[in-house]
């Protein structure tokens, strides 16, 4: 493997940090306090081509592969992840699921909205019973002539309200069966389909998370996505990918806080020298620095799996497990390189902090992460 930057992801990195600079650091107290989800950025990064990063070119997004792919998260995740965390969930799970499974009609009908930006996507799996437990899920799609009639909620969506397009799992068999849950596409202004509670998050509050609502929603069956009974191996494959999304996100949030701390550790002064020449500080650094590199290294493995078609769920795992735990420790750490600076919102690092537990949670915790793993080492 090289694991040097190509031409194109150094373009898009500095592509993306003038877009970061200019419209989205100028904003990011006031989005996090209020819990404003600024849809029109998202309008604006679809101009750029990065709402649809690995759509081709045919269907309107930017025909790149899984390492161009990090780079867009990880640059915006540096300066706010609540951003990167939408980018990452339209990209790789409603974005990708439709790419992956829809067909030909499909994909022309919502892929090139979805793209440009002007449509912002969701995937809704998660509910509020079954969250690692998907088979156990209670929402149910009733097949009634050529429709389906869907009925009950998912939870933890990102973009549940302002989502224009959903892929929604839901059962359409026997709780518990691999093969009892089929995929859908809905439309926002569906009758029977809404948008519930909106949470009230410590960290990604920029990042739109609330519930759907399905109640006697009647959906076609043109827009299912695949096979009566797929729903589920779909959804497992749609989140070998976004593994890496959140590694990509985890990614970003670690390099920003570590810069946070390493520029605050050369300025501050304590008993005539800079913090960072005190080997307690000069340490912590290192050991930053270290677990950084190693995430990312995993990460770009994962991605050249990815791009190549090769089974990248052992190594996507291991990739999002590390680098999610990676950047809560590089956070907290450079919270405490801070001091009680730190702990103000006059500094990144308290944010980085907030932001970061997510990561360990969201698209499989650690716990499943370590069970995924596992499973497949005692499989081989």
């Amino acid at each position: 493997m090289n694991y040097d930057f190509i031409e194109t992801e150094s373009m898009i990195a500095e592509s993306i940090r003038d877009f970061a600079e200019q419209h989205i650091r100028p904003h990011i107290m006031e989005w996090d306090e209020a819990q404003t989800f600024p849809v029109e950025l998202f309008r604006k990064l679809g101009e750029m081509g990065y709402m649809g990063v690995l759509v081709p070119e045919e269907l309107g997004g930017s025909g790149l592969g899984y390492h161009e792919y990090i780079t867009v998260v990880e640059e915006i995740s540096k300066v706010d992840p609540s951003i990167g965390l939408s980018v990452a969930a339209h990209n790789s799970l409603c974005t990708n699921h439709i790419l992956t499974f829809g067909n030909e009609e499909q994909k022309l009908r919502w892929i090139p909205k979805l793209a440009s930006g002007q449509w912002i996507g969701a995937w809704g799996l998660t509910e509020h019973n079954t969250g690692s437990d998907a088979g156990g899920m209670n929402t149910t799609a009733v097949k009634d002539g050529d429709d389906w009639i869907l009925n009950g909620a998912k939870n933890f969506i990102t973009h549940a309200i302002s989502g224009d397009v959903s892929v929604v799992i839901a059962r359409t068999g026997e709780k518990g069966d691999s093969n009892g849950t089929t995929a859908f596409v809905l439309e926002k202004g569906m009758a029977g389909f809404t948008s519930g509670k909106k949470e009230n998050k410590l960290g990604m509050r920029a990042s739109e998370t609330a519930e759907l609502i399905f109640d006697g929603c009647r959906v076609p069956d043109a827009n299912r996505l695949g096979k009566v009974g797929d729903g589920f191996k779909q959804a497992l494959a749609i989140l070998d990918g976004g593994r890496i999304s959140i590694g990509a996100l985890s990614l970003g949030i670690a390099k920003g806080a570590f810069q946070a701390a390493l520029k605050y550790s050369k300025e501050r002064h304590q008993f005539g020298k800079p913090i960072s020449e005190f080997q307690g500080i000069a340490f912590k650094l290192a050991d930053m620095a270290t677990e950084i590199e190693a995430s990312e290294l995993l990460l770009h493995k994962a991605a050249h799996l990815k791009n190549n078609k090769q089974p990248v769920t052992k190594i996507g795992a291991m990739a999002k497990m590390y680098s999610s735990e990676v950047c809560v420790k590089v956070s907290n750490e450079a919270v405490q390189i801070h001091g009680g600076y730190g702990y103000t919102k006059d500094y990144p690092v308290e944010k980085f902090y907030r932001d970061s537990k997510l990561c360990t949670i969201g698209e499989g915790t650690t716990e499943i992460q370590k069970l995924v793993i596992s499973r497949n080492l005692l499989r081989d």
